[in-house]
């Protein structure tokens, strides 16, 4: 197997929203299990966005030398979708160095609708939809377009829809990322399981590698 590179995470959460541990830990944790980065991205709304994004940044700054790169981020979820540009010009401002839309995922059918489309008009301030679902032909385009990284998911239930991103994403030139949406250390995954979770979608070898390879460091550089 050629080498597959560092393993970089660009979807977690901690106690900030509804993950079990505090960024301290979870950093350790990934650390621990040879990741060279995590950004950390709570979910965020119109109630909590510039609490998260405040939170975050301080423990970057100030928790000391940190055991590897932290990125403090956000998942913008269940807005309006007319809304969403404006938090993620808020979450930007206040310092979020990525910024996540939770998407149309199929287990969790409560997102509002044109929530997919919304977020990847929104290039140079979305970096990442997450977990995208029964994303459209159109919205893969945009995706394209706009430089938004859509998302294979190794969590359970989301990443049901992830076939059915990747088929579009290969048709289309969309570029993937494999992220955890983990919540606690049990989530995190290997550079080697988030491989096999982009060939389970139905990539074929060098389109894998890409996706847990060139793409996130790509991501990463442009933080």
């Amino acid at each position: 197997m050629k080498d597959l590179g560092p393993r970089i995470d660009f979807h977690t959460h901690t106690i900030s929203s509804d993950g079990l541990l505090l960024p301290s830990a979870l950093v350790y944790e990934a650390a621990l299990r040879g990741q060279a980065a995590i950004a950390i991205t709570d979910h965020v709304d119109a109630s909590n966005l510039d609490e998260v994004i405040f939170t975050l940044t301080k423990f970057v700054k100030n928790q000391g030398q940190l055991p590897i790169k932290v990125l403090p981020g956000v998942e913008l979820s269940y807005l309006p979708p007319a809304q969403i540009r404006k938090y993620a010009e808020r979450a930007k401002k206040l310092g979020a160095k990525i910024i996540i839309v939770h998407g149309e995922s199929p287990v969790e059918p409560a997102v509002p609708a044109g929530t997919n489309h919304a977020a990847l008009q929104l290039k140079g301030l979305v970096d990442i939809l997450a977990h995208p679902g029964n994303i459209t032909e159109e919205d893969t385009i945009l995706a394209k377009v706009n430089n938004i990284y859509l998302e294979l998911s190794a969590r359970k239930g989301h990443r049901d829809g992830n076939r059915h991103v990747a088929k579009l994403a290969k048709q289309f030139g969309a570029k993937l990322l494999v992220n955890t949406d983990a919540h606690c250390e049990h989530d995190l995954i290997s550079q080697k399981q988030a491989y096999q979770i982009a060939k389970e979608a139905g990539l074929k070898k060098g389109e894998a590698l890409i996706t847990v390879g060139k793409n996130p460091q790509e991501l990463l550089k442009r933080t």
